[in-house]
């Protein structure tokens, strides 16, 4: 792939449940090692396009490419080969193991199984308190170090692109703050990022691009700043205003 090109791109996909169309259309370029924050009013589409981009809701029509490879509609392993993982919202582990057999877990889906070991070394240096408490119950951790941890599971598959959906639901703002600064830790080692966030200030705040969606369409797709100072996204998403708008629809 040229450096220039975008490292995910998404081409007029439409997406959805049952009879119920989610994405109408969704166009986005995602550029190789950035953060990219994905955001909008609840029911346009963000976690729908994450699904639909790792395998787990088909395109109805459209394409979705990664790295020049066209990936529409692969299962989710071959999605995960191709070099993207994905957090999904919640909590997404096993409570009753441990720290260790959780990352083991996560793991389980690398193609190099001889090399699992190498890489669940180099996560747990990477986060010192998993190591510290590789062989606590994962129930026993906050919900900031449980994030931590799902992060740290995503690494394991050593992805190109990390698709995580509202990393800082949950967290006290500390803990946002501390898992901010790893995901644009994982960026600047590499690892292109794409999240969804609800608080659309905050994750423009840490991100280096931002698309914005509404009713399954893409509406604005410019670098962080740009959409932090463009005055309709000041009124709609950052001062209230898409809450009044959303009750008035």
């Amino acid at each position: 792939m040229n450096a220039s090109e975008p490292l995910l791109v998404l081409d007029r996909v439409f997406s959805g449940y049952g009879q119920m169309t989610i994405l109408n259309g969704t166009t986005a370029r995602i550029r190789g090692g950035a953060i990219t924050a994905v955001i909008g009013p609840n029911g346009a589409g963000k976690s729908t396009m994450f699904k639909t981009i790792f395998g787990l809701l088909p395109a109805r029509s459209g394409a979705v490419a990664f790295d020049g490879l066209d990936i529409t509609n692969r299962s989710p392993r071959q999605v995960l080969d191709a070099g993207i993982a994905y957090i999904p919202q919640g909590r997404n582990m096993f409570p009753e193991l441990s720290v260790r057999h959780n990352l083991e877990l996560g793991g389980i889906a690398r193609s190099d199984q001889a090399g699992l070991t190498r890489r669940l070394d180099a996560v747990m240096q990477r986060f010192p308190m998993l190591k510290e408490k590789a062989n606590t119950q994962a129930s026993t951790l906050s919900g900031g170090q449980q994030k931590i941890l799902e992060v740290a599971r995503g690494l394991l598959l050593d992805p190109k692109l990390l698709l995580i959906d509202e990393p800082s639901i949950g967290l006290s703002p500390l803990m946002v703050q501390e898992v901010f600064a790893i995901l644009k830790g994982l960026r600047d080692n590499g690892v292109t990022i794409l999240l969804i966030e609800q608080n659309a200030k905050q994750a423009l705040q840490m991100s280096d691009y931002g698309l914005v969606l509404e009713q399954g369409q893409t509406r604005i797709e410019d670098t962080a700043p740009n959409i932090l100072a463009d005055p309709r996204i000041a009124q709609l998403f950052l001062g209230g205003g898409l809450a009044a708008q959303e009750h008035a629809s």
